[in-house]
């Protein structure tokens, strides 16, 4: 049997954000049931075995991918709506968030929206996460404020696909504006940058109309 064990940690490390990343690319692109670990090492530029020796089956290493990319997700949005802030800057940051981290990772909203398809019960093993939001208190203070008359009377379903439409689907829909506009990829993460604003100002004065 070989040993494909790196010579020190710095190898080890090195190899392994090689192949998560290489295993992402190709999960985005092929999902996780139409590619093999070979295509994956060819695309990290390794030896299959040395997948294989890091993460033992390509199942395993979908699950930590996948694991990995939920857990950003989620992870601003339990961040800000546990903090101190109040609701109209949670709004705020939390959309600002989300545009910075989906201009590093554009694709994510699709990877993560194919495979919720392909598998519903892979969003079981971040319960936990999600609810840790419900209990951040958030809803209850858009409650109070809704009863106050100081925010628009919509539940929590139609506020989450107000935020994520602004904020994902300019993501998920570039290939299709780029052709309908003709723009090129530098001018469309122009106009991205530019929606943030929009999307930030849209969203915050339809919850709160009486803040204008």
């Amino acid at each position: 049997m070989f040993n494909f064990a790196p010579r020190n940690a710095k190898m080890n490390q090195s190899a392994e954000e090689k192949i998560r990343n290489a295993a992402l690319r190709v999960f985005i692109q092929k999902g996780s049931s139409n590619c093999t670990s070979r295509e994956i090492a060819r695309e990290a530029g390794m030896n299959v075995a040395l997948v294989n020796y890091y993460f033992r089956s390509k199942s395993k290493l979908f699950a930590i991918i996948f694991e990995s990319v939920m857990q950003d997700f989620l992870k601003s949005m339990v961040q800000v709506f546990s903090s101190e802030l109040p609701i109209r800057e949670k709004i705020r940051i939390l959309i600002e968030r989300e545009f910075e981290f989906l201009g590093q990772h554009p694709d994510i909203p699709n990877f993560v929206l194919n495979e919720l398809a392909r598998n519903p019960q892979a969003i079981e093993g971040f319960i936990p996460v999600l609810n840790m939001v419900n209990e951040s208190g958030v809803f209850d203070e858009a409650k109070k404020l809704q009863a106050l008359g100081e925010m628009r009377q919509m539940d929590i379903v139609q506020i989450t696909i107000l935020i994520m439409s602004n904020c994902q689907y300019p993501f998920m829909a570039q290939p299709l504006m780029k052709v309908i506009h003709g723009v090129s990829n530098e001018t469309y993460k122009e106009h991205l940058i530019a929606h943030k604003t929009h999307a930030v100002n849209m969203v915050i004065g339809y919850l709160f109309p009486n803040d204008n």
